[in-house]
């Protein structure tokens, strides 16, 4: 299990990010300064680093140098929104920078694809009886094979890694199909709705009205 600190000063924040990325699967811990952070770091491994650029005590450009020596990947939370400050953070070593308000389900695919790179994620996810090889793309029910399209194993991969979060249509289609969301959610639903026949995921990848689908499952 993947494990992530969170350093964000803002509790509401911290406390939204840390219940989606446990729902997701992952480890979690957070604190709210900059000094707080470093002395965590020299005592604990973490896989990754959300880190908020405004903090008191040390902020988040003095902190990321502080981080280096420790080879954790970081991606920058924050509301400054400037290029330059975008480029300053890219530069000091970020491998990724949002800018607030964002989406959760943006900020759970960004934090994938760092982990990715870094080599940092699990080769094998599950969700009830289905487990998945995500290096072979390997879908199996009980033991046995399931043979998905495509798109139907990246809306698979999509649902587990952010169960229990309401996923809205365009969201969904943006993030399959990586292109613009036109407004015809026949395509989502088709694609959803045979997914979930072949898994025998029916009653617990469910619609959400005037939104899309929920992979429901109790922590």
């Amino acid at each position: 299990m993947n494990k992530i600190l969170v350093v964000e000063d803002e509790k509401t924040i911290s406390e939204l990010i840390r219940i989606n990325l446990v729902d997701s699967g992952y480890a979690c811990q957070c604190v709210y300064d900059g000094k707080q952070a470093a002395d965590l770091i020299e005592n604990e491994s973490f896989d990754l680093i959300l880190l908020d650029i405004m903090l008191p005590v040390i902020d988040g450009y003095e902190l990321i140098e502080y981080i280096k020596p420790f080879e954790i990947p970081v991606i920058f939370l924050t509301a400054k929104s400037d290029v330059k400050d975008r480029v300053k953070g890219l530069k000091l070593g970020a491998e990724d920078y949002i800018i607030k308000p964002f989406e959760i389900i943006e900020l759970l695919a960004r934090v994938e694809a760092v982990l990715r790179r870094f080599h940092k994620t699990s080769q094998f996810l599950s969700v009830y009886d289905v487990t998945i090889d995500t290096l072979s793309r390997i879908v199996k029910k009980n033991n046995q094979v399931i043979n998905l399209t495509v798109k139907e194993y990246d809306l698979l991969i999509l649902f587990v890694q952010n169960k229990n979060i309401a996923l809205f249509r365009d969201r969904i289609y943006e993030s399959v199909w990586n292109e613009s969301y036109m407004g015809d959610s026949r395509t989502v639903d088709l694609h959803v709705q045979r997914m979930r026949k072949k898994l025998g995921l029916e009653d617990k990848i469910v619609p959400v009205y005037k939104i899309g689908y929920r992979l429901e499952e109790e922590s």
